[in-house]
């Protein structure tokens, strides 16, 4: 069989209570995790404080300790 170079990608296990910053995308920006299903992730806004519920989407890219949050461009 032939041989070929295979990224694998995972389902980030979210916990609540987390602060995360989504690098890219629709969804960029700084969020606080308040609500997690095996389908469902439910993330705040910490500025505006909106709310919203999406499929679990985020795969891990890199874990930052002692950074700003949320950043204020």
């Amino acid at each position: 069989m032939e041989k070929f170079s295979v990224t694998f990608f995972k389902y980030y296990p979210f916990e609540v209570g987390q602060k995360i910053n989504i690098e890219d995308g629709p969804r960029k920006g700084d969020w606080e995790v308040i609500g997690v299903t095996e389908r469902k992730v439910r993330l705040r806004c910490p500025v505006s404080l909106k709310a919203f519920e999406w499929d679990r989407f985020c795969y891990l890219v890199s874990e930052r300790s002692g950074v700003t949050w949320p950043q204020r461009d």
